[in-house]
């Protein structure tokens, strides 16, 4: 693999998680969702395992709310590319942040919008700036 792949596949992650610009289809948005959820549940899996009061429990709450943090912002970002597919603006995604799992198996579960639109020439790439 080539310097040049592994910046370009870090970009596309990057896009997908932390930027607003584009679309995103059911599928990556699923996929992207399920890792989500999973990178949201290690550390407070790994909180849950150790004895409350300790150093180790106070480190953990700190990761919990790292990680929740990043991956409300992730969520929103992952769900306004799919609300662009639809057509829709932005601040749809806000309803994410409120009812995230259940909007995540709903949007999963409806088609793109053929074609190009405001947000983008295609699914799964960033918007045309």
């Amino acid at each position: 693999m080539t310097e040049r792949t592994r910046l370009s596949e870090r970009s596309q992650f990057l896009w997908v998680f932390f930027s607003l610009s584009g679309r995103l289809s059911p599928v990556a948005y699923a996929l992207a969702g399920v890792l989500l959820v999973l990178v949201q549940f290690f550390p407070f899996y790994q909180f849950a395992r150790v004895e409350l009061n300790t150093a180790a429990s106070q480190n953990w709450a700190m990761i919990c709310w790292g990680v929740l943090l990043i991956s409300a912002w992730a969520t929103f970002a992952v769900t306004a590319k799919r609300f662009h597919d639809f057509g829709k603006p932005t601040y749809f995604a806000l309803i994410s942040l409120i009812i995230g799992p259940i909007l995540l198996i709903i949007l999963s579960c409806f088609r793109s919008d053929p074609g190009p639109n405001r947000y983008g020439r295609r699914t799964n790439a960033p918007g045309d700036s």
